[in-house]
């Protein structure tokens, strides 16, 4: 029996006023005041009547458009409301945070920083090179202030609150900002510019150099200041190689072909101060074959020095496999390691053949490509969606397919009004053999419910690249804790129904098994103090300290201590 609130509630629905009860007696039976049809499934039925292509009801041919929009509209506003931000009955299992990496997350990092580099520097009102009152003049005390990267950094760290500022201050800044976004705009310069730690020295090195400064001309920047910025970085590569040779590096390359079709590969040192970029190389005559290609690794491990070389990272292709294997029977101390990232990806390449995903893969790359082909379309759809887009790029192809996946399963309702308005039916592209084909593929509801299933498994997977691709934190000793997440979260999504996920299981564990089952992300897991003394059992986890990781743990401790005594 219905309550007081709930018939209160109802007689606020907008479809009571297209719709009759003509026999109170039964209150699921509504006809529709268009076309008299009566629905059995009570006031919700009726609207998916009038609606159209909501749900199994038929579909009603009279309804004007208005009503149809007036019904959508609140329908969508009752979704959202229910949802609280949320893409359906579907919620992805954010694992990650669950793992609690570190202190912050990546977003978080950015946000931070971006918050951070808005602060002012606490200064006082008066002395040489100070903000003040009077006019800003240079002296000799100008040549001993701190250096615009020390300033910036400490800006950085300071959580001290902001000084409120003058109106005529504010004033000056605006004019000053303006031109500084002026030049921007003119120059086509990206906007993500601005959160470069070097543009932040270059405005406070101006601003503390005080006023008529002679700006760089074409000829210094194309000559001399150039000489002078590649000596600068040789010095700093040479201050570099002196730390690789203290705590020890890890090499690693990234391979890409260029428009030409040339294979290049660039190799960059990494060690716990960070990674330096050394040199780029085209490696297009070394790619054929695994000797060949380990021919060029080892000449770039001689040149970084074999003692300061703890591993080599490339990605799984066959030749990297033979060249890693001909490198490490040279250097009986030297790690390959397989890029993660690119093992994670070919993960989500083999769960994309699979049939029921390559089938929901292929008709949403149609989906979305039609849509955005047809500029009316895609109108249509920007006008429906707020501007929202269904294309999103991601680190990787499939990551990228993932994403326009989710975005386009959150704009379910807002397709499925599109393709059922009156102005796509009145359209060109509605008769159209592919149009008609674009309006199957949205009313069909296998369609939705296998993104479901895609997004399930392939979303916890996604989060792991994300994890591991990121510039800002170390991966290596999280890599299997991740691991394990992921599937504990494909597990989850599917209530623990074996038969949902035990293909995608086998296609995990085999790439897991033959790539990324590695010694140093075992010694990694093993040597991290959140998970080492949050289950003191993995001293005996028999997967993670097996003979052959001990065995590299003690090499790698010797190492170590070689590493300590020279």
């Amino acid at each position: 029996m219905e309550t007081t609130s709930s018939r209160s509630s109802n007689k606020k629905d907008p479809g009571w006023k297209y719709n009759s009860l003509k026999d109170p007696s039964k209150p699921n039976y509504i006809t529709c005041n268009f076309c008299n049809k009566t629905t059995t499934g009570g006031i919700n039925r009726a609207k998916q009547h009038q609606m159209g292509h909501l749900g199994n009801a038929t579909v009603c041919p009279k309804v004007p458009q208005e009503v149809k929009e007036e019904l959508w509209n609140y329908y969508n506003e009752k979704k959202s409301q229910k949802s609280t931000g949320s893409s359906g009955s579907f919620q992805m299992f954010n694992y990650l945070e669950d793992c609690r990496i570190g202190d912050d997350d990546l977003d978080e990092v950015e946000l931070v920083e971006f918050n951070a580099s808005g602060k002012r520097l606490l200064t006082a009102k008066s002395g040489a090179g100070m903000q003040g009152s009077g006019k800003k003049t240079k002296g000799p005390m100008d040549l001993f202030l701190r250096k615009p990267e020390t300033i910036v950094q400490k800006r950085k760290e300071s959580k001290m609150r902001q000084m409120s500022i003058k109106d005529s201050d504010l004033e000056a800044r605006a004019r000053t900002v303006q031109y500084i976004t002026r030049f921007f705009y003119q120059a086509g310069i990206p906007f993500n510019v601005s959160r470069l730690d070097s543009f932040k020295y270059m405005v406070e090195a101006i601003g503390r150099y005080g006023p008529n400064l002679k700006p760089p001309s074409y000829h210094e920047l194309r000559v001399p200041l150039l000489k002078k910025e590649l000596q600068l970085t040789n010095d700093m590569l040479e201050n570099h190689k002196k730390k690789w040779a203290k705590y020890g590096c890890s090499i690693m390359s990234d391979g890409w072909t260029n428009r030409r079709q040339r294979s290049i590969i660039n190799f960059l040192v990494n060690y716990p101060a960070g990674t330096m970029f050394v040199e780029s190389v085209d490696a297009s005559s070394y790619m054929k074959t695994g000797d060949r290609l380990y021919e060029l690794l080892d000449a770039f491990v001689e040149r970084i020095g074999e003692k300061n070389v703890i591993q080599v990272v490339t990605n799984n292709g066959s030749n990297y496999v033979l060249a890693s294997k001909l490198l490490q029977a040279k250097i009986k101390n030297l790690f390959w390691t397989p890029c993660v990232a690119h093992c994670v990806d070919l993960i989500l390449e083999d769960i994309g053949k699979l049939p029921n995903i390559k089938r929901t893969l292929e008709r949403a790359i149609f989906l979305v490509g039609f849509i955005y082909n047809h500029t009316s379309a895609l109108s249509l759809m920007r006008t429906l969606t707020k501007k929202k887009e269904l294309v999103r790029y991601g680190v990787t192809r499939f990551a990228t397919t993932y994403l326009t996946l989710e975005r386009v399963y959150k704009q379910k309702l807002n397709l499925r009004k599109m393709f059922t308005s009156d102005e796509w039916m009145k359209s060109k592209f509605y008769k159209e053999a592919k149009g008609k084909r674009a309006t199957d593929v949205i009313l069909m509801p296998s369609f939705w419910n296998e993104i479901v299933y895609a997004l399930k498994v392939m979303g916890p997977l996604v989060g792991v690249l994300r994890l591991v691709d990121n510039e800002k934190k170390p991966a290596m000793g999280y890599i299997y804790e991740a691991m394990d997440r992921a599937k504990e979260a494909i597990q989850k999504a599917f209530d623990g129904n074996e038969e949902k996920y035990k293909n995608v299981f086998s296609l995990i564990d085999k790439r897991w098994e033959n790539q990324l089952h590695h010694p140093l992300h075992a010694a990694g897991h093993f040597l991290n103090p959140q998970f080492f003394y949050n289950d003191l059992s993995i001293a005996t986890n028999k997967e993670i300290c097996d003979p052959g990781v001990k065995e590299h743990l003690l090499n790698g401790g010797v190492r170590m201590e070689w590493k300590l005594q020279s």
